[in-house]
């Protein structure tokens, strides 16, 4: 049986994920910013910073890749075998949630980089954006364990 104190996060975890979670999310909003509001989205020249914050989110997608694995080795199997047993689906949900969204993440932010033709890549941004936002949300509900209910 697993102790629900077992489903927390060591403190280096914990500071993995808020730590990446934050800088992509303040990287990418800086770079869409910066992006459309003086920068080759706004029909000018690309404006030097949009290069530096997609540096600074693509190291940031690297340290999230490493705690995504830190996590996918005990806090997500530990969650599933203890969702089986307690009335807790609405967590295990927003897990699974969480893992299909940072897989969305990971093949788009690819796909950007790597393989989408231009005139697709605004559509494919917005896309990626919008998940990103998303997993915040998701990821934030999660750690508060909104959905977790305690067994009477």
């Amino acid at each position: 049986m697993v102790r629900p104190s077992a489903l927390h996060l060591s403190w280096h975890q914990r500071w993995l994920v808020h730590t990446s979670g934050w800088l992509l999310l303040g990287s990418g909003l800086a770079w869409l910013g910066v992006h459309y509001l003086a920068g080759a989205g706004a029909g000018l020249l690309p404006h030097p910073l949009e290069a530096w914050a997609l540096r600074a989110h693509a190291l940031a997608a690297w340290l999230a890749a490493f705690a995504l694995g830190e996590i996918a080795a005990g806090h997500i199997p530990r969650g599933w075998h203890t969702t089986t047993r307690r009335r807790s689906h609405g967590q295990r949900r927003l897990g699974v949630t969480l893992c299909a969204l940072a897989l969305a993440l990971v093949l788009s932010g690819y796909a950007l980089m790597y393989w989408v033709p231009e005139p697709a890549h605004a559509a494919w941004g917005w896309a990626h954006t919008l998940l990103g936002v998303v997993m915040a949300a998701v990821l934030i509900v999660h750690g508060l364990g909104v959905l977790h209910r305690r067994p009477a």
